[in-house]
């Protein structure tokens, strides 16, 4: 059995009888300029492995709290991470800027392609774009685009997890890209991110129906949407009983989960 925990954003936790895994243990985004944890304290403790899809605060901020707690392995891109005079530093969870400054004791470094093996589990890495950020502050409205001098989006990585017998795929905050996504077919759950209708930071509702349509999963969870952040309890907004509606349409299984639920995937049973 494999118990999935959603706590908004892109924040969950994979568990197995075995392993605790912790994607993107960040912050919520600034919302009424509070940095609470999405991850709940009272879990970091059992914690193994944290997987971070990219290094926004939202998803990144708590990450080296949390490993610390838990003395888990860390995978991210290897672009979040540097050698300097022999030690491997990553970017910094709470830095200003792209300041490579954190020491992790077990860290993984992936690229799209490529395949790394932990505690019997195996993580392949999944390209990601994060898409240019638009923020509105009252009348301020300002548009931050992914670059080499910009931290926005830095790093962005899609998980492809082989464990207990199951794959779960979590794509992180990323635009379409349904060509990379070609290999991507038939999950147990696919994870993906739906609320970029106005920020235009990930996939709108359409754009992650196409990439349901191509990857076909099993069970659909859709993610970062209707989110507390910055001066708004809804950001992100999108509509997710209608997004379900579309994706049962197609045959597949979709999954609303609040802050706090869970959604379980059984083993199958074979009857002769």
């Amino acid at each position: 059995m494999v118990r999935i925990t959603h706590y908004l954003y892109n924040t969950f936790l994979i568990e197995t009888e075995d392993s605790v895994l912790a994607i993107d243990p960040g912050t919520v985004f600034f919302h009424y300029f509070r940095l609470k944890t999405l991850l709940p304290k009272r879990e970091w403790k059992r914690v193994s492995h944290v997987l971070i899809t990219h290094g926004d605060p939202d998803h990144y901020w708590y990450a080296d709290k949390v490993a610390t707690a838990g003395n888990a392995t860390v995978i991210m891109n290897s672009s979040m991470i540097r050698t300097e005079d022999g030690r491997r530093l990553a970017l910094g969870p709470r830095s200003k800027g792209l300041s490579f400054d954190t020491e992790f004791d077990k860290l993984l470094g992936l690229e799209p392609g490529r395949t790394v093996q932990s505690d019997g589990m195996l993580f392949t890495g999944l390209k990601a774009t994060h898409g240019p950020l638009t923020i509105d502050l009252g009348p301020i409205s300002k548009t931050v685009h992914p670059g080499p001098e910009e931290r926005v989006g830095w790093g962005a990585l899609g998980f492809d997890i082989m464990l207990q017998g199951k794959r779960i795929v979590n794509l992180g905050d990323t635009v379409l890209e349904k060509e990379a996504w070609a290999e991507v077919r038939r999950p147990d759950l696919l994870m993906l991110p739906i609320g970029g209708q106005n920020a235009g930071n990930v996939m709108t509702p359409e754009e992650a129906l196409t990439a349901v349509e191509e990857i076909r999963p099993k069970t659909v969870i859709p993610t970062h949407f209707n989110m507390p952040a910055l001066l708004s309890s809804r950001y992100g907004p999108a509509d997710g009983e209608t997004f379900k509606e579309a994706v049962e349409a197609m045959g597949i299984a979709c999954v609303l989960l609040r802050k706090n639920e869970s959604h379980i995937i059984k083993e199958e049973r074979c009857i002769n």
